[in-house]
C-alpha cells in the first residue's frame, strides 16, 4: 500500500493541520523519509506532538512506524524504476540478438518440411509451443505441438529427413532431450533450437539456433523470477520472416 491510499483510506479524520503537513511529506518524500519528528516539526512549523498524533491517525504506532513504512515506499520504488530501465536494456538487447540472425534458412527449413513438430520442455515452454503452431496457421504451416517425453518417445519412430523439429528450452540442458537430439542427428534430422543466450548442449549439436537474452530478479527468501516471455519476440520475428519470404507466393 502506497501513502497516498492509507491519506485516502483515513481522510475522514483529518483536519487542515493534517492536510497541510501531508502536503508537505508528499511533496518531499524522500527527504522526509529520515527526517526525525523534531526536524520535520521544524519544516512544516508546527508542533511534534500534532505529528504524532497525525500518525496516530493513519494507523501506525508512531513516528518511527510511520518513518520506516516512508523508506520502505522510497526503496520499492527505486526497485520499481531500476527493473523499468533493466527491461527496457532487455528488450533492446534481444532485438539486438535477433537482428544480428539471419532467418532466411530457418524459415526455408520449416517451409519445405513435409511436417513440423515443436517441443517445449516445460509449462511456459509449451505455452510458447502452442503460440508458434497458432501464428504459423495464419500463412498455412501446420506445426504439431508434441507435449511431454511420452508423445516424444511416440513421435520419434515415425519422423524422416523430411521433417523437422523445433526445440524450446530456456536452459538448453534438458536431460530427456540429450539422447532425443543425439538421435536427431545420427538421423539427419533438423531441429531449430530457441534457447537461453550461452553455450548449451541443446543449441550447440545444430546449426540453426536462435536466442533469448533473460535477467534474473531475486524476490527473496531464495525466491527468484527469470522472465520466458522474450521467447514471444522470437517467434514473432520468425513469422515476420517467414512471412516476407512465402507468404506472397501463389501457393497461397
Amino acid at each position: 500500500m502506497r501513502i497516498e491510499e492509507v491519506i485516502n483510506k483515513h481522510y475522514s479524520n483529518l483536519n487542515e493541520n493534517d492536510l497541510y503537513i501531508l502536503k508537505y511529506i508528499l511533496n518531499n518524500k524522500r527527504e522526509c523519509s529520515s527526517l526525525c519528528i523534531n526536524e520535520l516539526a521544524k519544516r512544516c512549523n508546527i508542533s511534534k506532538t500534532t505529528i504524532l498524533r497525525l500518525t496516530h491517525k493513519l494507523g501506525f504506532n508512531g513516528y518511527s512506524e510511520f518513518k520506516v513504512f516512508l523508506k520502505w515506499e522510497e526503496e520499492n520504488n527505486k526497485r520499481k524504476n531500476n527493473s523499468e530501465v533493466e527491461l527496457e536494456e532487455l528488450l533492446h538487447e534481444n532485438l539486438k540478438l535477433i537482428n544480428q540472425k539471419d532467418l532466411t534458412e530457418m524459415c526455408k527449413i520449416i517451409h519445405d518440411a513435409d511436417r513440423v513438430f515443436v517441443h517445449g520442455t516445460g509449462t511456459a515452454q509449451t505455452t510458447i509451443a502452442r503460440e508458434l503452431k497458432r501464428v504459423f496457421l495464419a500463412v498455412h504451416k501446420y506445426l504439431d505441438v508434441i507435449e511431454g517425453t511420452t508423445e516424444l518417445e511416440i513421435v520419434k519412430s515415425s519422423i524422416s529427413e523430411k521433417d523437422v523439429f523445433i526445440i524450446i528450452s530456456l536452459s538448453g540442458e534438458t536431460n530427456h532431450l540429450k539422447s532425443f537430439v543425439n538421435e536427431l542427428n545420427i538421423r539427419g534430422i533438423k531441429y531449430i533450437s530457441i534457447t537461453r543466450l550461452g553455450n548449451n548442449m541443446i543449441s550447440r549439436k545444430t546449426r540453426y539456433n536462435l536466442y533469448i537474452s533473460t535477467s534474473v530478479m531475486s524476490l527473496g527468501n531464495g525466491v527468484q523470477y527469470e522472465t520466458t516471455t522474450l521467447f514471444f519476440i522470437v517467434i514473432e520475428a520468425l513469422i515476420r520472416k517467414y512471412i516476407n519470404l512465402y507468404f506472397n507466393n501463389e501457393e497461397y
